[in-house]
């Protein structure tokens, strides 16, 4: 059987081959950066790899958590008595409240 190193391309690091000349020094180079390289990378994700989350975002966010803590409301006996109520005639609109809630809307 073939030894594993030998067959291993000297592309992928920590290879086990024998690397000499030129191609040594170009290999060293790829695994490494060297200090100031390092440096400029470094100020690169400080300055780059922070998230600024809008105000609005966080409003909307514990806005929603509210609503999710509230408890459920059971308005199905309401309705199922104003279902009745319009289906028999019986139902009596307020007109003067439909009036007073279409006009604070609008101011």
């Amino acid at each position: 059987m073939n030894n594993i190193d030998s067959t291993r391309s000297k592309f992928f690091p920590n290879t086990q081959t024998n690397v000499t000349g030129k191609n040594a020094a170009k290999i060293k180079a790829l695994q490494r950066n060297d200090a100031s390289r390092f440096n400029e990378l470094k100020d690169m994700e400080k300055r780059d790899s922070s998230v600024t989350i809008p105000e609005a975002v966080k409003d909307f966010s514990r806005i929603r958590k509210a609503v999710d803590a509230a408890p459920e409301v059971d308005n199905s006996d309401k309705i199922a008595k104003l279902r009745d109520q319009i289906q028999n005639g019986t139902y009596k609109m307020n007109f003067e409240a439909i009036a007073d809630k279409i006009l604070n809307e609008e101011i």
